[in-house]
């Protein structure tokens, strides 16, 4: 019966298999693996990353995650390579060879090739004793007990234990290699990941008007500041350095408290020290604060003290970072 029950306990069967199995690799691991790194870290060429069927998809994978992290990779179908890609393959590169059972034909007619042009193999399998890890220069074991499809046919379980082996390399090459943060955003500019990492208070605060009042200006001179800036806030500035900030909330509470407000001033009703932030601080540096504190805006300064404007929690929501 599709009972919801018995669904979630295939799911859960499903994932506690594959847990296993990639658990288990740790203990599969050898010399072969930090060799294989090392060999990478030296090469002067790309990595070239090769495979058919599904461990092609998962070829793909890593080959996006080497690029990203600082390891030049090319992605080379197996079935492609020996129909004409096979000149993708430089002097200097290394080809990964990703396959379940290392014995496909393709495989079979493909590694012979490699060798000839005297490329360094590393395979990613889960039968080190197949063709492709008998001439293989390295072997990554990826062997896994059975597959999660209950027929133990539909790559699943293996997949995933290949695609893990991957990461552990590309994991293992940004560290040796000392890729920080700042390498990671020259490659990924765009969307929220890349805006995280480079996008600076300023380049937000700058889009906007600056609101300031000085402390002896009236009501109306705050209420027609705030609503000419749309940003729900004003500074209170002395001296061009922040003394106070009055947002839309702090009128409010004005009101409710009195009805004498003709004769009230900035420094009346304005809140002193509030949250500010450098110019030069990342934005998401900005979101934390704000998410800190449970506030809208945050005022802006620059390394002189001086006010420079006001970051608003909705500048973060367009930009993606929240």
């Amino acid at each position: 019966m599709n009972t919801a029950l018995s669904i979630l306990n295939i799911a859960k069967n499903t994932i506690a298999l594959q847990a296993d199995s990639v658990k288990n690799l740790s203990q599969l691991l050898t010399d072969d693996f930090p060799n294989a790194i090392q060999l990478i870290l030296k090469s002067k060429g790309r990595i070239i990353i090769t495979g058919i069927g599904k461990s092609a998809i998962i070829a793909n994978k890593i080959v996006a995650t080497l690029n990203s992290t600082g390891t030049p990779a090319v992605f080379m179908h197996a079935a492609d390579a020996i129909h004409g890609d096979l000149g993708l393959i430089l002097k200097d590169d290394i080809v990964i060879c990703i396959s379940k059972s290392g014995n496909t034909p393709e495989i079979k007619v493909l590694i012979p090739l490699i060798k000839k042009g005297k490329n360094k193999i590393i395979a990613i399998t889960g039968n080190p004793d197949s063709f492709l890890g008998q001439k293989a220069d390295f072997v990554l074991n990826t062997y896994t007990l059975k597959e999660a499809c209950p027929n133990n046919l539909a790559p699943t379980t293996s997949t995933t234990a290949q695609l893990v082996m991957g990461d552990a390399l590309a994991v293992c090459l940004l560290e040796l290699r000392g890729f920080t943060s700042n390498d990671f955003a020259k490659y990924h500019p765009g969307g929220a990941l890349g805006k995280k990492l480079y996008l600076r208070v300023n380049d937000l605060s700058s889009l906007h008007q600056k609101p300031e009042v000085d402390l002896d200006d009236n009501i109306k001179d705050i209420i027609v500041e705030i609503s000419n800036k749309r940003l729900g806030v004003t500074a209170v500035t002395k001296n061009n350095q922040v003394v106070g900030i009055i947002t839309d909330g702090d009128l409010r509470r004005m009101l409710n408290k009195t009805d004498e407000f003709k004769n009230l001033t900035a420094k009346d009703i304005m809140s002193k020290n509030p949250k500010q932030i450098n110019e030069d601080a990342m934005a998401i540096d900005a979101k934390k604060i704000m998410e800190d504190n449970s506030i809208s805006q945050i005022l802006v300064k620059d390394s002189n003290n001086n006010y420079t404007g006001v970051i608003h929690l909705h500048d973060l929501i367009k930009e993606g970072i929240l």
